[in-house]
């Protein structure tokens, strides 16, 4: 018979299992039989394949077409050099390749890596135990302990079902949820079958155990290979944005070069002359290390936040977080701890300090029941810590079990029978376990909810009518507790006879107490939150906590300083038009208190309606379309269901609130840290390309040759480009507003600064230097140098060498557009250090080795010109440091 046929001993018996689980040894025996639990991969593009397309992307092609033209031209034209330039730029393309798909090979397994750090948990039954391993552990026989939110990791067989309830959308492509029992099915397809759970799905509700029968590519998510978890992160924007660039760059290129080709032939320069110079503009100006630098601070960007507690599950989420504009988050373990603690209990009439001497063994007695509800009304399971046994679930149930179990020193044999679980709409739990004197139902919840189904009360061990008085007194309690930040919860239960029926079982209940439960603030928040006000970030609490609750806990963090915050409970947002709700969220202080999932992405989307950038954390299943929908879903890591994580941008590995501050100043140092880079770039693009207009124009001897473009591109400035890109945060970052979604990355600010600015000052010095050696040579205006000439090749490698010092002393100046170098300092990057070493042993190898002179057309230049260059050089920081002054003086401008 098929295993959803069978009844539940005997499913689990064929199998080779048993309730208890499998024995370690057969575990180790049936790994090595079955494998790991893993479905293998969509086939990929082939890794050779994707090697060759980095030598024939855009770029690539542009200097493939320049190589061919240089050995055309050697060949037509043999004496001229142009076999070096052809050899030199096929060098280029290699070397720029192997860069770009080395990097893009770092990415996937920095990626890979870095989600690894979060594979997905289960919750097995071994040896009697329960055991939290990775899902690729699992083996046939297992039985697993499965709750809302756990995706299912293997093809199961119920065992316990209680209220579940899945997703198989991933398999069936139905989005509605399916209700699931234990009880034997006569479907004859196991994708039908309703004691059936299959790999790859989702568990919206209840609690369940299930024993495994079909693990990998053997079950039926395996074997149609739809693969949820091979979805690849998307392009970039930011990424789309330079590619973008580059291409106008690369167009402008070979238009400017064919123009003064063109030029030049009218004026008189001959062919070839001609033709070096169309291809050193092409060479000039194509930016070849570019994309592979972005992606490198991209990938490092991923794993600084991986240090400071936050995975980043898709790159593009790096570059969003820099505009962010507002947070909606949690309050419970993301604002507070998560580490409840009861401090003040209501029973019969009057409230209690607890612990304290005022609560006597006698409360044990005569309110049995209430601690009865807090033990025995959970979701909790037991697990094992350390060799030692513990409970695993929501931090407020241990604490409540934690609390009765001080004054339950025998407790029963209970067995669960049934469980309504908790939702949003009810907010309340309730269980039905088998006593000594019958079955009872035990419920607890908000006591908003718990109190309308209540028409008794326990006083003082006796039962009486739960009269207007009363209720009074129970209602002020609750506030009174929840004014001072404690988080209450009602007690309840009821007496059922021999049968009952599910749907009508809450009612007429027993109101047993509350209990208050204090869960304190973080205590690194009120400092994140202060980051958040100076940062121009908005901060909206939306929790499901009572609205006092909220208001106390705001006002201890710092969230709430005015008297009179906007508090907007769930009712209330229910009533409101999506207009009365747009215009609401412009008060400069509002809370949300007791809403649910659906309402908490209407927030989202209302936000979002006000051109706010959202950033909004999450943790549970009815979380997740308020995940999907914000800018960036931010997911819990420790407290955080499965498919919460799966359908949030980045998950916080601490729960913190504090990290998505940390990960919001990292995001924006990316943007950043990416327009430092790109304006160093193209800031020797003016003096690379300077000395061809004057050929043209002015009939000026070429003061710098395509192949010792090609040294500064990839030789000198690609390590200190790449040090600019990991530049730490500018301490400032945090106190300005954040930026437009719609601010370029190359806008007229960078393009003035790096081309009309720094880029003018390097090639009027650059040319400088040229005329120093030529007219140090008696060289005069109107002669014509011949290429091999000592006197020309030493003006252009004087010209080459002065771009290296100036390009030195501007990787410094670009670690800030505002900040001045004596605030930046010369330290604390030692990739541009790194870099600005090998720049000054690559320059001395080319200007003082045979070799070096041989390859890129150099000749030595004396101490004199090293001497010329050096005051200029210092005139270029100084022009920068007056220029940041007058910009420092401005007044800051909101981008967002």
């Amino acid at each position: 018979m098929k295993i959803q046929h069978l009844s539940v001993d005997d499913a689990v018996a064929s199998l080779g299992s048993s309730q208890q689980g499998l024995s370690s040894g057969e575990v180790v025996r049936r790994q090595r039989e079955f494998g790991a639990n893993r479905v293998e991969e969509v086939v990929r593009e082939s890794r050779v394949l994707r090697f060759l397309k980095e030598f024939t992307n855009f770029f690539a092609l542009i200097l493939w077409l320049a190589a061919a033209l240089a050995f055309t031209a050697e060949w037509v034209d043999p004496g001229q050099g142009m076999v070096k330039i052809g050899y030199a730029v096929v060098a280029v393309i290699v070397v720029s390749g192997l860069f770009s798909f080395w990097q893009e090979f770092r990415v996937e397994r920095t990626l890979a890596a870095l989600r690894d750090l979060l594979p997905q948990q289960v919750e097995v039954l071994r040896d009697g135990k329960v055991a939290r391993l990775g899902a690729d552990q699992l083996v046939p026989g297992d039985i697993v302990v499965l709750e809302q939110g756990n995706n299912i990791p293997a093809d199961c067989r119920l065992v316990e079902a209680f209220d579940v309830r899945v997703n198989n959308a991933t398999v069936t492509g139905e989005s509605l949820s399916k209700l699931r029992t234990a009880e034997p099915s006569e479907k004859d397809e196991i994708i039908n079958a309703e004691n059936i759970l299959l790999a790859g799905t989702s568990m919206m509700s209840g609690e369940a155990r299930a024993v495994v029968f079909a693990t990998g590519m053997h079950t039926e998510f395996g074997k149609i290979a739809h693969l949820t978890q091979t979805a690849r992160a998307a392009t970039s924007p930011l990424r789309e944005q330079i590619a973008h660039l580059s291409r106008v760059i690369g167009i402008l290129a070979i238009a400017i070069g064919l123009a003064f080709f063109a030029i030049s032939r009218m004026i008189g320069v001959p062919f070839w002359e001609g033709f070096i110079f169309a291809i050193g503009i092409i060479v000039a100006m194509v930016p070849e290390g570019l994309l592979p630098t972005l992606t490198l601070a991209l990938v490092l960007a991923t794993q600084r936040m991986a240090k400071r507690n936050v995975l980043i599950r898709y790159l593009p989420s790096v570059e969003t977080l820099g505009s962010a504009t507002v947070i909606c988050t949690d309050k419970t373990g993301t604002l507070t701890q998560n580490r409840m603690t009861v401090r003040r209990l209501w029973l019969g009439d009057h409230l209690d300090s607890f612990p304290n001497p005022g609560v006597g063994e006698d409360v044990s007695v005569r309110y049995r029941p209430f601690f009865l509800t807090a033990r025995l009304c959970h979701d909790l399971r037991e697990g094992e810590h350390a060799g030692r046994p513990v409970l695993l679930g929501d931090p407020m149930e241990i604490a409540l079990v934690e609390t009765a179990q001080r004054f339950l020193s025998v407790l029963p044999d209970c067995k669960k029978l049934d469980e309504i679980p908790f939702d949003v709409s009810r907010m309340r739990l309730s269980t039905v376990h088998s006593t000594p004197d019958g079955p009872v139902l035990f419920c607890k919840g908000a006591p908003e909810m718990v109190l309308p189904i209540c028409s008794r009360i326990l006083t003082d061990g006796q039962v009486q009518p739960f009269d207007p008085q009363l209720r009074t007194k129970v209602r002020e309690a609750h506030e009174v507790m929840a004014t001072q930040g404690l988080r209450v919860i009602a007690m309840s239960y009821r007496p059922l006879d021999g049968e009952w029926q599910r749907a009508q079982v809450e009612a007429d209940l027993i109101f047993a107490g509350l209990a208050g439960l204090e869960d304190p603030p973080r205590p690194e928040v009120p400092e994140a939150l202060r980051k958040c006000r100076e940062a121009g970030i908005a901060v909206i609490m939306v929790t499901g906590d009572h609205p006092y609750t909220a208001r106390a806990i705001g006002r201890e963090i710092g969230l709430v300083r005015s008297n009179d915050p906007l508090m907007i409970s769930g009712d209330k947002l229910r009533a409101l038009t999506d207009t009365q709700l747009q215009l609401a969220l412009d008060a400069p202080e509002v809370l949300f208190a007791r809403v649910g999932a659906d309402q908490k992405r209407r927030i989202v989307e209302a936000l979002k309606k006000k051109h706010h950038v959202v950033a909004v954390t999450g943790d549970g299943v009815n979380d997740a379309p308020a995940l999907k929908s914000a800018h960036i879903g931010i997911a819990m890591g420790i407290a955080g269901t499965d498919v919460a994580k799966e359908a949030a941008d980045m998950v916080l590995l601490d729960d913190n609130f504090a990290s998505i501050v940390n990960a919001i100043e990292e995001g924006r140092a990316v943007f950043s840290n990416i327009r430092k880079f790109l304006t160093y770039i193209l800031a020797h693009n003016v003096p690379e390309l300077l000395p061809y207009l004057a050929f043209s124009l002015f009939a000026i001897p070429l003061a710098l040759t395509p192949i010792q473009i090609l040294s500064i591109d990839m030789g000198t400035d690609s390590l200190t480009a790449l040090g600019l890109g990991v530049e730490k945060p500018d301490p400032r970052i945090m106190q300005r507003p954040p930026r437009s979604q719609h601010q370029r990355l190359f806008d007229w600010s960078l393009a003035l600064r790096a081309y009309l600015f720094l880029g003018m000052i390097e090639a009027a010095i650059a040319m400088a230097a040229f005329f120093y050696v030529l007219y140090g040579g008696s060289w005069h205006y109107g002669q014509p140098l011949n290429i091999h000439n000592p006197l020309y090749l030493r003006g252009t490698t004087a010209c080459l060498s002065a771009i290296v010092v100036l390009q030195i002393v501007n990787v410094f100046l670009c670690r800030s557009s505002t900040r001045s170098i004596f605030s930046t300092g010369v330290l604390g990057n030692p990739l541009i250090w790194g870099g600005v070493l090998i720049e000054i042993a690559v320059i001395v190898l080319i200007d003082y080795t045979p070799l070096g002179n041989l390859i890129f057309v150099t000749s030595p230049i004396g101490p004199n010109v090293w001497l010329f260059v050096v005051p200029f050089a210092v005139a270029m920081l100084i022009a920068e440091e007056v220029r940041k002054m007058i910009v420092r003086r401005r007044p800051i401008k909101n981008s967002g």
